[in-house]
């Protein structure tokens, strides 16, 4: 009887400080979803930098991959005061310049592409060389 008793004060303290640390979570201002989306994304950013270290040249589905997983980050990352996430800021940083560097690739790629689609093709003209007189 006193173990269920234990147990019973055990889940109502365990309750209490879960709907305080919502209270403090919606006190600054965040969404319960917003901070629950924040700590997933915190786990993606520590792959993402890892990622972003070990891969110079991804393939192109590859870096299709990680710029999706970036922008979600990214959104998560937004939605949360800066101070919360100050330690991480070189993490962030990282991966934001390798998000900047793949974007940059892949538009001067989509660019040269487009040029040498629109470029005509240039047909030499005969040249007639009038003989010395």
């Amino acid at each position: 009887m006193t173990i269920l008793a234990i147990i019973f004060l055990l889940l109502i303290f365990i309750v209490i400080l879960i709907v305080m640390a919502v209270m403090q979570i919606q006190m600054a201002g965040i969404k319960v979803t917003d901070f629950i989306s924040f700590i997933k994304a915190n786990a993606s950013l520590d792959n993402l930098a890892e990622f972003a270290k070990k891969y110079d040249k991804m393939s192109p589905q590859e870096q299709v991959i990680y710029l999706a997983e970036a922008e979600k980050m990214f959104d998560a990352f937004d939605k949360i005061p800066d101070s919360v996430w100050e330690e991480e800021r070189d993490k962030y940083q990282e991966v934001l310049d390798k998000y900047k560097d793949i974007k940059v690739m892949r538009w001067n790629e989509t660019q040269t592409y487009e040029l040498s689609k629109n470029v005509k093709k240039i047909k030499p003209k005969e040249i007639k060389i009038d003989p010395a007189p």
